[in-house]
């Protein structure tokens, strides 16, 4: 097997989250090992929160990224499940520890020992780099198969926004067709999940605090309604309506008016992330029942399921392909809510010419 590997990235060195080339090193190639050439990597918000440390827990230089699609180009020994040539992603892990009872039930996502795609701790002590790089080196078990009908650069986003979003809906009974779900937050998580409750045949209400959107969710993403969150009127006609709602809001916003377009026994999943904590009025989950629930990412099968049921019904994430040269500019863009819905940066045609 090659020893230890050079490649190419882009990395933040300061909370500023300015990015700029870096040359980093991938282990050499285990047994059980995928050597994956990136050509394509979403860039997700938690990219921007990791590079400018708002979560405080970055470990510079930190290269991003953990929306990552590529091909095969090597297998170690024990590796049955690829091959070279294989079209492949990889999302938010790497490792685990492979024994605890949720890796035992396919639930790497709540390894106690979880290892991240970046800015994560690697089993051999050094830090982990993610895919605004031009290749990895992962764990069989934590590469994701990207079947014939997908394409690499609008598929590469559903390893993190699509698996997000697919989870909840999978584990609280949010996928049954029929059932009305509210989508709240028209961004790069929930222009996904509208189109997986359509997938699923749910009926889909966009909320959102954006009246220009609605155009967009109704036509261009086959929302069946569209309801303002600062409008009274069509807040008042959707109460009581939906049986749950994806949350995929980042911003701290009231969240008692939005219980309250839950029927009773209602469920609102929180997949975004705010930055201070929630108020809760008592009233608004005991009087009918209501459950307000987290979910994180998924387990592996369950990624591969949503990458396999998006290629069936034809899935994709709506997206912005830009060079590497472009991703400041992106994350400036991006922190502005500018983009629809997801850039995915050309890593294969691009990354090379952006570090000369």
């Amino acid at each position: 097997m090659a020893p230890t590997a050079a490649a190419a990235g882009l990395a933040a060195r300061d909370a500023s989250g300015h990015l700029s080339p870096l040359t980093i090193s991938r282990r050499s190639t285990g047994d059980d090992d995928v050597v994956i050439k990136i050509l394509y990597c979403g860039i997700c918000h938690s990219d921007l929160h990791s590079i400018k440390n708002e979560w405080k827990n970055a470990t510079y230089p930190l290269v991003p990224g953990h929306e990552i699609a590529g091909v095969v180009t090597e297998a170690g020994k024990n590796v049955t499940k690829f091959k070279g040539g294989d079209k492949v992603g990889v999302g938010c892990m790497v490792n685990s520890c492979h024994s605890c009872d949720s890796c035992n039930q396919g639930l790497e996502n709540h390894c106690p020992g979880v290892i991240f795609t970046y800015n994560s701790v690697d089993k051999d002590g050094t830090v982990t780099y993610g895919g605004y790089s031009s290749m990895v080196v992962v764990h069989e078990r934590f590469v994701v198969r990207f079947p014939e009908a997908m394409p690499l650069d609008k598929g590469a986003p559903l390893l993190c926004a699509g698996i997000t979003v697919y989870s909840p809906m999978k584990y609280h009974g949010l996928n049954v067709p029929g059932k009305h779900v509210g989508v709240l937050g028209l961004g790069g998580l929930g222009h996904v999940a509208v189109k997986f409750a359509k997938a699923f045949g749910m009926t889909v209400t966009v909320i959102s605090s954006s009246p220009g959107k609605r155009q967009e969710a109704l036509e261009r993403l086959g929302a069946d309604a569209f309801v303002v969150s600062k409008n009274a009127d069509e807040m008042n006609a959707a109460t009581g309506t939906m049986d749950g709602i994806i949350n995929t809001v980042s911003a701290n916003i009231p969240i008692a008016p939005l219980l309250g377009l839950l029927k009773p026994n209602g469920k609102m999943i929180l997949v975004g992330l705010p930055e201070k904590p929630m108020e809760i009025p008592p009233f608004a989950l005991v009087a009918s029942n209501k459950t307000l629930a987290g979910s994180c990412i998924g387990g592996m099968a369950d990624t591969q399921e949503t990458i396999d049921l998006a290629a069936k019904h034809g899935v994709t994430a709506e997206i912005e392909v830009i060079g590497a040269d472009y991703v400041n500019t992106a994350m400036e863009r991006l922190a502005k809510a500018d983009v629809r819905y997801r850039f995915v940066i050309d890593i294969g045609n691009t990354l090379k010419d952006a570090i000369e």
